[in-house]
C-alpha cells in the first residue's frame, strides 16, 4: 500500500484551553512557540497494520515531555501494542506520550515511535495531529524517492553468486529501507546504505530483479534489471569456506580454487563491498593449470573498532570468462558479551554454509535436504516440510541476534507466507460454514478406503466464528506440512501440472502406513491425475461420487516452533532497540498462534475423557472437546468450486510427547507482542501450558525418559482400549501414538526436540514441573552418552518401552514405577546431537549442572570435528532402501497396497495399480545421479551409504553453536 505523507505545520492557538485527542490541557502545557511536522506511515496486511510516526520539532526546544494526539478516521481502527511511547485510545481519539528516554526534542530534531493496530474495512491516515495541544496543520506533499539498481555484467554460470547494488535517495526526507526482489519474490531488506544483497548459488535460468526503495512516509520507487545464468560447461570458482567469520582485530583464511583445470592462467581479482572494517589481501591471485585444484589462500581481516555491531561485507572474486563468486564475511564483534568466542564463529560459518550450499530452491524455499535420494517423512529430498520452514525462521532469529540484521528473519516469514501458508486463493471456500463427516481410522492400509458415516455425531467447532470475526476471513493461517518444491511429481497447483512449489500430501491410511506404502496426491484434487475421482477414493468412500476439493494438514510442532522463534526474535531485537523492524512479523506469529489452537481439540470435536464408541461418545460443545495439548495435526478443506457451499475443519485426538511445546504456550501468553487477538485465546494457551507440563510428568518413566502419549480416540475409531489402560484426564495411554512402522516414540530425536523446549521454559521461568522433569531426564540421558575425542561420541538412537504410567492424579501425581525405557542402540545423528546439546545447555545455564554443560560442549566439539564443506555430516547406511521395490504382501501387510479394481496414473504416466511398488509410482528416482548405488543394493549388493545434509539438522547445529556461545560466553 502506498501512503503519501502530508507534513502538517503549526497554527497558533489563542484559546484558554486546548483539546488534544480528547485530553483537555491548560495552555501552559503547550509551548507558545511549538511548531511541528508529523510523518505517519503504515504497512497494512489483511485486517492489521504497523504504523511508524516521526515528529519533527520546528519550534523552540521541548524539554519536559511531549504528547501527540490524533483522531482515527475509521471507527474500526484500534491500537493494540506500541513501542518508544505509550499510546492510549478512547473511542477514535488517540494519544501518544513520550517514553522516559525520548522526552526532549530539540529545535529541528525528530523523535520516532510506532504501534501495531487492527482495522476493519480500509485504513485511512489521520488528517490532523496536535503536539502538546497545538495543531500541526498545513501540508506539504511528499516527494517520492529515487532508486537505481546495478548488476555485474556477467557472464553468470551456475551455480552463480550475483551481487545486487542499489543507490537510493529521498529529496524531502530519508530512505527507510530498500527491498530486493528476485522473480517477484522478496529476498532481502536492507535498512542502511550502501544498499546491497548477494543472491547466492543460483541455478541456471532467467532472472528479473528489482530494488524497491521506501522513504520515511512509505512512498516507493522501483528499479529493475534482468540477467541469465547459464549451465556450467567449464571451470567455476570455488571458495572454502563459502562464507567466513572473522574475530574483530583478527583474520581468517579463505581458499580459492577451480572446479576443473583451466587452459591458461586465470587472474582472479577480489573486491570488497559493505563494512569497511573488513579487508581482503591480496586483492588478486592467479590460478593456473598447476595450482587450480589446491588453490590459493587469501586473508580476510577485521579491524578493531568501537561499535557493538557485527558488520558484514561481500568479497567478490571475478576473472575473465568465469562467473563471479561472492564470499560473505562477517565480523565477530568483541564489544558485547558473547560476541567474540569460537562458538559464535562456528555459528556464522555454519550459517554461511547453509545459505550457500544448495539448501534452497530458486524460489528461496528450503529443501528437506541437499541430497535427493532420501526417504523419511518426505519421500524425496527436494520436497520440504513446515518443519524446515520453522527451523529456517528460528535460524534467522539467531542470525539477527548475532549480527543485528533482522531482514533475513522477516524474509523467511515472507517466503513462508508465500509458499507454505495457503493463500485465500488456495482455500477458496474456507469461509463457508460446514462440519466434517466421520470416517474411522484403521490399523492397516489394506482396510482403506474408509466409509464416511454421516450418522455419527460430530461436535461443534468452538473457534470458527471467533476467528472469522477477529480476522475478517474464513481462511486458516497455518502451514501445510508438505511441499513438492521442484514439482517432481508434476501435480502443480490444482492440477495445472506446472506451478511450483506444489502442495502435496502422502500419509492417509492409518498407523501402519509407512512412507514406503504411501500414495502421493495433490492437496487440491481436481481429478486431473490419479483415477476417475483423482486420489480421493483411495482413502475415503462416499455414498455419492466425491467432489473436487482442496485439503491441507497442519503439523502443530512446526507452527509452534515458528512462534517460539518469534518469541526469541522479539526478545533479542528489543534488547538491541530494533523491535520495530520485526513488529509486523511478530504480529503474524501471534496470528498463527490463534489458529494453532485447532490442535487442542478432539478430531471430531467429541467430548474429552472416556470417549468410547463412535456413536456413543457424545459430541462436544464449547471447550469440553479440548484436550489443550499439541496433537499430531489439525486439518481443513472444502470444495474447489467457489459456488459450492461446504468446507470442514478437524482437530486430532492423538497427542504425542514429541509435539508438545510449552515454550510456545508461554510465549503466546507472557509476551504482549505475541498475544493472539481472539477473545478466548489467552485462556486457551494458559490452560495449554499447564496441561502440557502435566503430560510430561505423567509420561516420565522410572528411568527418566518420556513415554509416548495419550489419545481420546483409541485406534482412531473411539474403540474400547484393553482393560487397565491408564488415563490422563480420561484419555488413554498410547506407547506409540500415530504411527507404528517404525514405532513413533522409539526415536531419541523426539525426546530432545521436546525437552529442549522444556529446558528453555525452565531457564526463563524456573517452572517447577519443568525442573522436576529435567532433573530426572538429564541424568538418564547422560548415562547413555559417551563423548570421546576427535569427533568420536555416541548418543541414544532407539529405545524400547515396557509397562505403563499410573492413572494421572493432578492433585497427587503418582510415581511411574511400572513404566520403563531401555536404550537399544546408539548413533552420531548430527541433528539429534545438536538438539540434545541444546537441551543440556539450557538446563545447565539455569541449574548450574556442570556435567550437563560439559556434555553439551563435548557434543558441539564432536559435531565440529565432523564438519564438511556443506555443513556437518556422518555416514548413514540406508538398509531400509531394500523396500524401494516392495509390492504388497498380504502375509506381512507391507508393500504398496492398492485396492483391487482401482487403477490410475501419476502425472508422468506411472501406473498406479495392485502389484505396484513405491518405486513403480516414482520412476523419476531412476534418473537420479545416485540411483546406481541404490540399484546395486536391490541387485544384492551392500546397503548404500550417504552423508545427508538435512536442513533442519544443519540449522539446529548452527543454533546449538549460537546458544552455547551466548549462554556460556567464556566457554
Amino acid at each position: 500500500m502506498k501512503v503519501t505523507a502530508r507534513r502538517r505545520r503549526v497554527a497558533m492557538v489563542a484559546a484558554g484551553v486546548l483539546v488534544a485527542a480528547g485530553v483537555t490541557l491548560p495552555v501552559g502545557a503547550a509551548h507558545a512557540a511549538t511548531s511541528c511536522d508529523v510523518v505517519y506511515a503504515t504497512n497494512d496486511w489483511n485486517s492489521g497494520f504497523t504504523a511508524n510516526v516521526t515528529i519533527k520539532n520546528l519550534g523552540d526546544p521541548i524539554n519536559n515531555g511531549w504528547t501527540l494526539g490524533w483522531t482515527f478516521p475509521n471507527s474500526g481502527q484500534r491500537v493494540t501494542q506500541s513501542w518508544s511511547s505509550t499510546v492510549t485510545q478512547n473511542g477514535s481519539q488517540v494519544t501518544a506520550v513520550n517514553a522516559a528516554w525520548n522526552a526532549s526534542i530539540p529545535t529541528g530534531g525528530t523523535v520516532d515511535f510506532g504501534f501495531n493496530g487492527t482495522h476493519t474495512g480500509n485504513n485511512p491516515k489521520p488528517t490532523s495531529f496536535t503536539l502538546n495541544g497545538t495543531v500541526c496543520n498545513g501540508s506539504v506533499p511528499n516527494q517520492a524517492p529515487t532508486v537505481s539498481l546495478s548488476v555485474p555484467a556477467g557472464p553468470f554460470v551456475a551455480p552463480a553468486d550475483v551481487p545486487l547494488t542499489a543507490t537510493a535517495s529521498d529529496p524531502d526526507g530519508t530512505i527507510s529501507k530498500v527491498e530486493f526482489y528476485r522473480n517477484g519474490l522478496l529476498v532481502n531488506t536492507d535498512t542502511t546504505a550502501p544498499y546491497g544483497y548477494t543472491m547466492e548459488d543460483l541455478p541456471a535460468g532467467s532472472y528479473t530483479v528489482q530494488a524497491k526503495a521506501y522513504d520515511n512516509a512509505n512512498a516507493t520507487a522501483t528499479a529493475e534489471r534482468a540477467f541469465t545464468v547459464t549451465p556450467s560447461s567449464g571451470p567455476v570458482l570455488i571458495a572454502t569456506p563459502s562464507s567466513v567469520s572473522v574475530n574483530e582485530g583478527g583474520t581468517s583464511t579463505v581458499n580459492l580454487k577451480l572446479s576443473a583445470a583451466p587452459t591458461s592462467n586465470r587472474v582472479v581479482t577480489l573486491t570488497r563491498t559493505g563494512d569497511q572494517d573488513i579487508t581482503v589481501s591480496p586483492t588478486s591471485v592467479t590460478l593456473t593449470p598447476s595450482n587450480w585444484s589446491t588453490g590459493v589462500n587469501v586473508i580476510v581481516a577485521a579491524a578493531e573498532d568501537a561499535d557493538t555491531v557485527s558488520g558484514t561485507a561481500t568479497i567478490t572474486a571475478s576473472a575473465t570468462g568465469l562467473a563471479p563468486l561472492a564470499i560473505v564475511a562477517t565480523e565477530i564483534d568483541n564489544d558485547t558479551g558473547g560476541g567474540n568466542n569460537v562458538y559464535i564463529q562456528r555459528f556464522l560459518e555454519q550459517y554461511g554454509k547453509i545459505k550457500n550450499s544448495g539448501y534452497f530452491s530458486p524460489e528461496g524455499v528450503p529443501y528437506h535436504s541437499i541430497e535427493t535420494i532420501i526417504v523419511e517423512a518426505p519421500d524425496h529430498g527436494h520436497e520440504t516440510t513446515s518443519e524446515a520452514f520453522s527451523f529456517w525462521i528460528w535460524l534467522e532469529a539467531q542470525y539477527g541476534r548475532v549480527t543485528q540484521n533482522w531482514a533475513p528473519f522477516n524474509n523467511a516469514w515472507t517466503v513462508t507466507e508465500k509458499y507454505i501458508i495457503p493463500s485465500n486463493a488456495d482455500q477458496p471456500t474456507a469461509g463457508v460454514a460446514g462440519t466434517p463427516q466421520y470416517a474411522a481410522e484403521y490399523d492397516l492400509p489394506s482396510q482403506y478406503p474408509s466409509q464416511l458415516q454421516p450418522n455419527v455425531s460430530v461436535g461443534q467447532d468452538p473457534l470458527r466464528s471467533e476467528l472469522q470475526t477477529t480476522y475478517g476471513t474464513g481462511s486458516i493461517y497455518g502451514m501445510h506440512w508438505l511441499l513438492d518444491v521442484d514439482n517432481v511429481y508434476g501435480f502443480g497447483r490444482c492440477g495445472d501440472g506446472t506451478t511450483r512449489p506444489a502442495y502435496i500430501n502422502t500419509f492417509q491410511r492409518g498407523p501402519q502406513e509407512s512412507v514406503w506404502e504411501t500414495v502421493p496426491q495433490p492437496s487440491c484434487d481436481t481429478f486431473a491425475h490419479g483415477g476417475t475421482h483423482g486420489y480421493l477414493d483411495l482413502f475415503t468412500r462416499e455414498s455419492n461420487p466425491p467432489a473436487r476439493q482442496w485439503k491441507y494438514t497442519n503439523a502443530p510442532d512446526a507452527d509452534a516452533r515458528a512462534i517460539q522463534a518469534a518469541y526469541w526474535a522479539q526478545t533479542w531485537a528489543k534488547e538491541q532497540g530494533r523491535e520495530a523492524e520485526i513488529a509486523q512479523t511478530v504480529a503474524k506469529a501471534a496470528k498463527m498462534g490463534d489458529y494453532l489452537r485447532y490442535a487442542m481439540f478432539d478430531k471430531y470435536f467429541k467430548r474429552i475423557g472416556n470417549c468410547v464408541g463412535a456413536t456413543q461418545c457424545p459430541a462436544g460443545t464449547g471447550r469440553d472437546s479440548a484436550h489443550y495439548l499439541m496433537s499430531w495435526y489439525y486439518a481443513w478443506g472444502g470444495a474447489t468450486d467457489p459456488n459450492a457451499a461446504w468446507s470442514w475443519r478437524i482437530g486430532s485426538s492423538h497427542n504425542h510427547m514429541g509435539y508438545q511445546n510449552p515454550m510456545a504456550a508461554y510465549a503466546l501468553t507472557a509476551m504482549p507482542e505475541l498475544r493472539p487477538r481472539s477473545t478466548t485465546a489467552n485462556a486457551d494457551w494458559t490452560k495449554s501450558l499447564e496441561r502440557q507440563m502435566e503430560l510430561y510428568q505423567w509420561l516420565q518413566s522410572a528411568e527418566g525418559g518420556i513415554a509416548g502419549g495419550a489419545t481420546n480416540s483409541w485406534q482412531g475409531s473411539y474403540s474400547q482400549p484393553p482393560a487397565g489402560t491408564p488415563t490422563f484426564y480420561g484419555m488413554f495411554y498410547d506407547p506409540k501414538p500415530v504411527y507404528h512402522d517404525p514405532p513413533s516414540n522409539n526415536w531419541f530425536g523426539m525426546q530432545v526436540w521436546s525437552l529442549q523446549r522444556v529446558a528453555e521454559l525452565y531457564y526463563l521461568t524456573g517452572n517447577a514441573r519443568a525442573k522436576t522433569v529435567l532433573d530426572k531426564w538429564v541424568p538418564w540421558a547422560l548415562s547413555e552418552t559417551t563423548i570421546g575425542t576427535g569427533g568420536d561420541y555416541s548418543i541414544p538412537a532407539t529405545m524400547e518401552w515396557t509397562g505403563a504410567p499410573a492413572i494421572w492424579n493432578p492433585v497427587n501425581p503418582q510415581p511411574n514405577s511400572n513404566l520403563h525405557v531401555e536404550v537399544v542402540s546408539h548413533s552420531k545423528d548430527v541433528g539429534v546431537t545438536a538438539a540434545y546439546a541444546r537441551t543440556l545447555m539450557w538446563y545447565a545455564a539455569k541449574s548450574g549442572h556442570v556435567g550437563a554443560k560439559n556434555a553439551a560442549k563435548g557434543l558441539l566439539d564432536g559435531l565440529n570435528a565432523n564438519a564438511d564443506a556443506q555443513g556437518v555430516s556422518v555416514p548413514e547406511r540406508q538398509e531400509h532402501f531394500n523396500r524401494f521395490d516392495d509390492v504388497y504382501n498380504p502375509s506381512t501387510g507391507q508393500g504398496l497396497y492398492i485396492p483391487q479394481g482401482w487403477t490410475g496414473t501419476m502425472p508422468n504416466g506411472d501406473v498406479i495399480a495392485p502389484g505396484k511398488s513405491f518405486l513403480d509410482i516414482r520412476s523419476f528416482y531412476k534418473d537420479d545421479p545416485d540411483w546406481p548405488k541404490v540399484q546395486a543394493y536391490l541387485d544384492g549388493g551392500p546397503a548404500p551409504v550417504f552423508n545427508y545434509h538435512r536442513f533442519w539438522a544443519q540449522a539446529d547445529i548452527a543454533m546449538a553453536y549460537a546458544d552455547f556461545g551466548h549462554l556460556f560466553p567464556n566457554g
